[in-house]
């Protein structure tokens, strides 16, 4: 049975162009253009799968003038890379992009507040190569995730890139995804089974820029792009073509990139499922009322459940967050730029340390403003900052646990980088094409399964407890002599957390902190003791590098 498939591309002002598939023989078919700038052409196809692409007379920049080109359709929701093609697929008539069918859309998931992020590179978080699929080997490793505690992951890009590796931030395909990966069934089926354990799924989006052979990078440059670096103050940090929010198309009335990238989004939500988005370079798009209506598109096409939309913008701002700013949250970089030199004994400036626990006193609205971490696919892991600094062995494993303890007990949702829950330390690479698969056989070293298991302590307190996951901090206690600050979180439900940090290399006996705040009696959450307060007084003992952290009972 045959049915009438139509083929559309939006050029505007180019002159021509054919569309060229395996339907007929690679005959060219020409297509007409309405006055909307969209090339048409309709033809009858059975089910099945089919290749395509467009051959268009080019108006980039880069090419001599009305050259003809051949271009992989800007819509493309698969590619055959290396027979530069489109994959169309008919089923019943209709364009499909799988055969996929969602199970667990039904199960409720975690709100922002909640939220433990797991951020990992899909092929380097499989530590070996799976030639059953990337995506296929994270969902072998998901009851690991559940085991630590994690109910959101941030996945790196997963668009296609050009080559078979890459960290993804040069997208040459908006809405096919990577197919070193796995098939988009697979994708799907990583979601779906996330979903199933109650885990949000986010994907990092790059709106700011494309790789140089983006499709729409082929057919009218300067249409979609700006000519020149668009964000002049930062020329270390232009990693691409990047789009033109600002072009606005009279005689169509359109802004062209901003009709391209919404459709993207609404796709990748609707398709995908997925729960949030990363958006990458916000400080280089620069262009706040295209991401606030982005946004926007985002939580409509998400329709009643939780979505996070989410800036990494650096250095951190609170003007890119609600209720000012576009975005949910925030990337706080702030918090690892302060923190690793205090974790590392450089220098304990109370007042620091209070900015980045307390992100109110940066300007932040709500806990779900700010992302905290202490290592991303950007950054060097903490053991390796400590390594540089000639700090390794067991003080480097006691200087990570009070980290971890600061992370997930500040204000904040709390982040981690893949592996860093286990004390991976080797060096970032500064190449992108590189794999750098974690080392998943550390794990089997006591140290470092003990640094797990404390993790995995740790966030099943702040997933439990609410006064974690509150806007609310105090510190009733600060010594600048011996290094320690007390804190207390609390939530209006009546829990309340106490953090104590001795950030010193001194182990203190018979510490005594006064002004305790009341409670009837006190848990020290990682022993289980019970721990006596008298007279508004606590009177403990502070192991060096060490947090006690205490919930009242």
């Amino acid at each position: 049975m045959f049915n009438l498939i139509e083929f559309k591309l939006f050029a505007p002002y180019n002159q021509k162009v054919i569309l060229i598939g395996d339907f007929f023989h690679a005959q060219e078919i020409p297509m007409t253009k309405s006055k909307d700038g969209y090339f048409r052409t309709a033809i009858e196809l059975a089910d099945g799968i089919y290749h395509y692409k467009f051959r268009v007379r080019t108006r980039s920049p880069n090419f001599t003038q009305n050259e003809w080109i051949d271009i992989i359709d800007p819509y493309a929701t698969d590619v055959d890379a290396q027979r530069q093609h489109g994959i169309v697929r008919i089923q019943n008539g209709q364009r499909i992009v799988d055969d996929y069918i969602w199970q667990n859309d039904h199960l409720p998931l975690p709100k922002n507040q909640e939220l433990v992020i797991y951020e990992m590179h899909v092929a380097d978080f499989n530590g070996v190569d799976n030639k059953h699929g990337q995506y296929l080997g994270v969902i072998a490793k998901l009851d690991y995730l559940c085991d630590l505690g994690i109910n959101a992951i941030e996945l790196m890009p997963v668009n296609e890139y050009p080559g078979d590796y890459s960290w993804g931030y040069k997208v040459r395909h908006f809405f096919a995804t990577e197919s070193s990966y796995g098939s988009t069934s697979e994708l799907k089926q990583l979601i779906d089974a996330c979903h199933s354990r109650g885990i949000r799924v986010f994907m990092d989006g790059i709106y700011n820029h494309t790789d140089e052979e983006c499709p729409l990078m082929l057919i009218d440059r300067n249409y979609w792009y700006y000519e020149h670096q668009h964000y002049p103050e930062d020329p270390n940090n232009y990693w691409g073509p990047e789009f033109n929010y600002d072009n606005y198309d009279e005689k169509l009335d359109i802004k062209p990139a901003w009709q391209y990238i919404g459709d993207v989004v609404r796709f990748w939500v609707q398709e995908y499922h997925i729960d949030g988005i990363r958006y990458d370079a916000v400080r280089q798009l620069a262009n706040f009322e295209f991401l606030d209506w982005l946004a926007q598109q985002a939580r409509q096409a998400a329709g009643s459940k939780p979505f996070y939309n989410i800036a990494e913008h650096i250095p951190d701002t609170n003007t890119v967050v609600k209720p000012d700013g576009p975005l949910d949250a925030c990337w706080h970089e702030s918090f690892r730029y302060f923190m690793i030199p205090h974790i590392a004994g450089e220098k304990f400036d109370l007042e620091e340390l209070k900015q980045i626990l307390a992100p109110q006193q940066q300007g932040y609205a709500t806990a779900t403003n700010v992302i905290n971490y202490l290592a991303t696919h950007d950054r060097q892991r903490l053991l390796r900052e400590l390594g540089e600094r000639g700090i390794f062995d067991t003080t480097a494993f006691e200087l990570a646990k009070l980290a971890a303890a600061i992370l997930m007990t500040a204000v904040g949702i709390p982040m981690l980088w893949m592996g860093e829950e286990f004390g991976e330390y080797h060096r970032k690479s500064e190449s992108v094409t590189q794999p750098q698969k974690i080392t998943w056989s550390l794990l089997a070293s006591d140290r470092n399964h003990d640094l797990w298991a404390y993790y995995q302590q740790l966030i099943t307190l702040r997933k439990q407890t609410p006064a974690l996951q509150s806007d609310n901090i105090e510190f009733f206690h600060e010594n600048p002599t011996d290094k320690v600050l007390a804190y207390m979180r609390w939530h209006n439900q009546g829990d309340r957390i106490i953090v104590v940090a001795n950030f010193s290399p001194q182990p203190l006996t018979n510490y005594q902190i006064s002004h305790f705040p009341d409670g009837k009696s006190w848990r020290d959450c990682v022993t289980n003791a019970e721990v006596s307060v008298e007279g508004n007084s606590l009177v403990t003992d502070l192991p060096k590098y060490g947090a006690k952290i205490l919930i009242s009972q």
